[in-house]
């Protein structure tokens, strides 16, 4: 008898790692992980302040342990960083099952070529 691989179900998302995958997967709130020089993360987004005159955004930011835990699950990718002296930036993209991981090389800002 031979075997064969069975798709992997993904775990059960708790509310609060399935909410932030809806924000993640909503191609209206660009979402982002800011890794800073001390290593501290922090995955956020900008929100409009009004809707109705689009004056003024806010950043909000999302809980970093459900989306490290969404990024370690593989249902959360990075793109390429952009990186400058304080910071590493990561556009953060849905999963798609079956394509391989993102995998660039860091941009620098051009504050930090000059640098």
């Amino acid at each position: 008898m031979m075997l064969r691989a069975l798709p992997r179900t993904p775990a059960p998302l708790g509310p609060g790692g399935a909410e932030v995958l809806r924000l993640i997967t909503e191609q209206r709130v660009p979402v982002w992980l800011t890794v800073h020089a001390n290593g501290r993360r922090r995955y956020g987004y900008w929100q409009p302040l009004s809707s109705g005159a689009g004056l003024g955004v806010s950043h909000v930011a999302l809980p970093t342990d459900e989306c490290d835990a969404l990024q370690a699950a593989g249902r959360i990718v990075l793109g390429d960083p952009v990186v400058d002296p304080a910071k590493t930036t990561y556009p953060v993209r849905p999963a798609v099952p079956g394509a391989p991981p993102a995998a660039g090389t860091p941009r620098q800002t051009r504050q930090a070529l000059s640098a």
